[in-house]
């Protein structure tokens, strides 16, 4: 498997970060920011094979902006958050949504192996990325696109927030949210998102369903 280094200890993620994507599955604005984790394992690298696991019904993208965590942080300010940040990455947050309904929690729907795409290299980080635009583009369409100024919380609002309950370690990754227009993946599909910053980031992967997957080894 197409893997990629994480030298941290965690991965978390904030659902509902943009008012659209949160309307568009009928959900409520949170009031607070909204954590989930996905496991080390779920981790490829660009140009990796998201595998849809079988019989769990549907496999959404949701493109993302990451962030890795510099050094340990604990109930870190949103004045110093920023001071807290090594670099940022592409990422896509791979979802069994039925399955995420039917569970009530997240910790299956989003924990699959493969269902963490990162990449394809960590750029440093500045101010100006948080003005940056986020496209998803499936099959050559684009099907999100937003700013990074959409964010209901912005990135040193997320981690001043986290830090307060749990230690950032070095190395740790923040997925900051997905945009509106969130989709199926099917066996075939081609995905990719551009992050268009200080400079361009672009992870693609390619989603193939378990069967095909297991009838190649």
């Amino acid at each position: 498997m197409n893997t990629i280094l994480f030298n941290g200890t965690k991965i978390l993620c904030v659902a509902r970060n943009y008012k659209p994507h949160a309307e568009e599955l009928g959900n409520a604005v949170p009031k607070e920011p909204l954590w989930f984790t996905k496991p080390p394992s779920s981790i490829i690298a660009h140009n990796g094979t998201i595998i849809l696991p079988e019989g769990f019904g549907r496999i959404d993208y949701e493109g993302e902006l990451a962030v890795v965590i510099s050094r340990k942080a604990k109930n870190v300010s949103q004045p110093e958050a920023y001071d807290y940040i090594d670099g940022v990455t592409a990422a896509i947050d791979v979802t069994a949504r039925e399955l995420q309904k039917l569970d009530g929690q997240w910790t299956r729907a989003k924990g699959f192996d493969t269902f963490c795409p990162l990449g394809p290299k960590i750029l440093p980080f500045s101010k100006s990325w948080l003005e940056s635009e986020i496209s998803t583009i499936l099959n050559g369409k684009t099907v999100q696109n937003d700013h990074l100024t959409s964010l209901i919380f912005p990135i040193d609002v997320l981690i001043s927030h986290i830090s307060k309950v749990m230690t950032l370690e070095r190395g740790d990754i923040i997925l900051t949210g997905t945009p509106a227009g969130v989709g199926p993946l099917n066996h075939g599909d081609n995905i990719e998102v551009v992050i268009d910053g200080p400079e361009r980031l672009s992870i693609k992967c390619s989603a193939k369903s378990q069967s095909t997957v297991q009838n190649t080894l």
